[in-house]
C-alpha cells in the first residue's frame, strides 16, 4: 500500500485523520518495563547492586538503552515511580536535595506586611501559620529518594559525564551515609516541618532539618563515556559497560516491542548491526522507528520507504 502523507505542502487545509503513534511515542509517557530487553550480565550488576546497596553506574553510547533498566527494575519490585535527575553542566547536588524559593517566602512576608491587621490576623488562623516556611521548599529527587520509608525508591541519575567536574565527589558523602541536612530547616523555629516531595503533592514531615533513609535506594547512574571518574566515586558503584549491539540483541529488542515482524525487517536489523558494528553511531529508537515505518497498513512503498530510512538512520556523529 502506497503511503499517505498528512502534510502534502500545498497549503490546502484539511482535516487528515493521524495514526496512532508507536508504542514508546504515546504520553503521557507509557513504561517500558515490558519491552525491555536486558544485554547479557546486566541483571546480575543489577542485582549485587541491590545487594550491596550500592549505585549502579552503566556506561555505553547515547541510545544504548542504559536508562531503561530502571523501569524495569522499579516495576518488578514494586519501587514506586521512578525518580529522574538529568544532568547538565549546571547542576548541582543542593538541587537535586532541595530547593528552597527565598524570594518567594520574602514576597509573602512583604505582603502579609502590608495587610491590614485584621485580615492578616484571619489569614494566620486559617491554615498554615502566618510565617511558615513549608511552602517555600520541595524536595529534589535524590532527597525524595532517601526519604525513609518500608521500600527503597529508585533513582535515575541520567548522564552523569555531563556534570560539572565536582559533582561526582559531592555526592560521596551522601551515597555513603545515606542522609543529608536542610540549612533552612535547622535554624528554623518550629522542630517539625512538612516539605513536599519531587513531582508531587504529598507531603514528607522532616524533623530538625535532617533526612534519614532507611532503605538505601536503588540508584542508577548513566554515562556516555564522555570522561573519567575519581577512584573514591568507581569504589561506591558496581560498573557496568554495554556490550556491542550485535544483530542477536537487535533482533531480540525489535521483537519485544512488534507483535509481527516480516522478513523485510530482519534484513533492515541486519544492514543496522553491520553500520554499528563498522564503527557508525546509531542508537535503538532509530531502528524502532525505521521497523514502525516499515510495517503496518499505511507503511510507504519501496521507493518511498527507501528515502524515508535514510532520513531516520543518519548517523548520530554527523550533522
Amino acid at each position: 500500500m502506497s503511503w499517505n502523507p498528512y502534510y502534502r505542502g500545498d497549503g490546502e487545509q484539511r482535516d487528515t485523520p493521524l495514526a496512532d503513534p508507536p508504542p514508546w511515542r504515546t504520553f503521557p509517557r507509557a513504561p517500558q518495563h515490558r519491552q525491555y530487553q536486558p544485554p547479557p550480565g546486566l541483571v546480575d550488576a543489577v542485582n549485587t547492586s541491590l545487594h550491596l546497596r550500592r549505585p549502579l553506574l552503566v556506561s555505553g553510547p547515547a541510545g544504548s538503552g542504559k536508562s531503561t533498566v530502571i523501569e524495569q527494575v522499579a516495576h518488578e519490585l514494586n519501587l514506586g515511580p521512578v525518580l529522574r535527575w538529568h544532568i547538565t553542566s549546571r547542576s548541582s547536588l543542593t538541587e537535586a536535595l532541595y530547593r528552597y524559593d527565598a524570594l518567594g517566602r520574602i514576597h509573602a512576608q512583604s505582603l502579609r506586611a502590608a495587610m491590614p491587621h485584621g485580615r492578616a490576623g484571619r489569614a494566620a488562623g486559617h491554615g498554615r501559620s502566618r510565617d511558615d516556611i513549608s511552602p517555600f521548599l520541595q524536595l529534589g529527587p535524590l532527597g525524595t529518594a532517601l526519604l525513609p520509608g518500608e521500600r527503597p525508591r529508585a533513582l535515575l541519575i541520567d548522564e552523569i559525564d555531563k556534570s560539572d567536574l565536582d559533582l561526582p565527589s559531592d555526592l560521596l558523602e551522601v551515597l555513603e551515609r545515606g542522609e543529608f541536612e536542610i540549612p533552612e530547616l535547622v535554624r528554623y523555629r518550629r522542630p517539625r516541618v512538612l516539605v513536599r516531595q519531587w513531582h508531587s503533592s504529598e507531603e514528607h514531615s522532616v524533623e530538625h532539618g535532617r533526612v534519614r533513609c532507611t532503605q538505601f535506594p536503588f540508584i542508577l547512574c548513566t554515562s556516555n563515556g564522555e570522561r573519567d571518574f575519581s577512584p573514591a566515586f568507581l569504589r561506591r558503584c558496581i560498573r557496568y559497560a554495554m556490550p556491542p549491539l550485535d544483530e542477536g540483541l537487535l533482533k531480540g529488542i525489535v521483537q519485544a516491542h512488534f507483535d509481527e515482524v516480516p522478513d523485510s525487517v530482519g534484513k533492515l536489523v541486519t544492514a543496522f548491526a553491520g553500520r554499528v558494528g563498522a564503527g557508525e553511531h546509531l542508537a535503538i529508537d532509530q531502528l524502532l522507528n525505521a521497523v514502525a515505518m516499515l510495517i503496518g497498513d499505511n507503511a510507504p512503498a519501496p521507493d518511498q520507504y527507501k528515502e524515508l530510512r535514510k532520513l531516520i538512520l543518519r548517523e548520530l556523529s554527523r550533522a
